[in-house]
């Protein structure tokens, strides 16, 4: 088995760049990218804010230049799922299925998912009226009628950034009241675009091409109603996908990959990028910047272990 020098777990702005940077380098890393590569981008439609592209770039394109950019300057990529790892000890072993990987350095960029309601239609409309992230599509809803359901800091932040665009904005929130911190209650409560439904759920999504509205369920009636609207935010969250290093890595109480010094994580030799540790911004451009860094941070690290004579150039 040849033991590679970088392997970086996970595509997505974070994976990508940093095997574009890592191959620039001539270290010949392998990309473990996922049955499903590309991350949440492969979801979205239109995007107008990742830098370079004036007129926009839908989120799958912009994803497979990324990844040809990277396997024009060696990139190896794998399309399967990384089964089990062991960081206990050097070189590191990844296992893709039932081969053995080793590495001497990790690049974690395994991203995160939204949480989702789980209800008819949901899936079915992604991208087509339901979207999970404001800042990315809120643009598309300009003088439509949007709803955000949740209740904590991110529904709000959804809510208020909407505003922007939206013609109103509607939160629906299972509870009584918002869990989200005061501050930003109180610019929701003072923005004249946002109207609250209290103590209701949604129970279906409802459209033919686009979202239509929505089938809502009161919780203390339990009348089921339909509310008419063109866009459904969903903001209950967000889960790190990094189950697989539980017990190898330090990591939040969410789940989230503990940082050190910009992308080292407590075990020396693997890097972290992008939401894997990155619950607040959840931009491409910043999931980009960090694969950026965790590739220049594993970059020095090989050379340091080349010039100690512990691996070979």
């Amino acid at each position: 088995m040849v033991t590679r020098k970088i392997i970086i777990i996970g595509s997505g702005p974070a994976g990508y760049t940093a095997a574009i940077y890592a191959s620039r380098a001539l270290l010949n890393p392998l990309l473990i990218a996922g049955y499903k590569p590309g991350g949440q981008l492969m979801l979205t439609t239109l995007v107008e804010n990742f830098p370079g592209f004036p007129d926009g770039i839908l989120g799958p394109e912009l994803m497979m230049n990324m990844r040809a950019q990277a396997e024009r300057f060696g990139t190896e990529i794998i399309d399967k799922d990384v089964t089990k790892v062991d960081f206990s000890q050097r070189p590191f072993k990844v296992w893709v299925e039932d081969e053995l990987y080793e590495a001497w350095s990790i690049i974690i960029a395994t991203g995160a998912k939204p949480r989702f309601l789980g209800v008819k239609g949901e899936q079915e409309f992604l991208g087509r009226g339901v979207s999970t992230c404001a800042p990315c599509d809120a643009p598309f809803f300009k003088d439509m009628e949007v709803i955000v359901v949740g209740g904590g800091d991110s529904a709000m932040e959804e809510a208020l950034t909407l505003t922007k665009y939206a013609k109103n904005v509607t939160v629906v929130h299972r509870r009584d009241q918002l869990r989200a911190s005061k501050i930003l209650q109180e610019r929701a409560f003072k923005n004249p675009k946002i109207k609250f439904i209290w103590s209701t759920v949604v129970e279906e999504i409802v459209g033919d091409k686009k979202v239509t509205g929505v089938k809502l369920r009161d919780l203390k009636t339990n009348q089921v109603y339909f509310y008419r609207c063109d866009g459904v935010f969903i903001a209950i969250g967000y889960e790190p996908n990094t189950e697989i290093f539980k017990g190898q890595l330090e990591m939040d109480e969410k789940g989230y990959i503990k940082v050190y010094d910009q992308t080292k994580t407590n075990i020396e030799g693997i890097f972290v990028a992008g939401e894997a540790a990155d619950y607040k911004y959840r931009q491409a451009i910043t999931a980009a910047g960090d694969g950026c860094k965790a590739a220049l941070d594993a970059i020095k690290y090989i050379e340091d272990l080349i010039a100690k004579g512990i691996i070979k150039d």
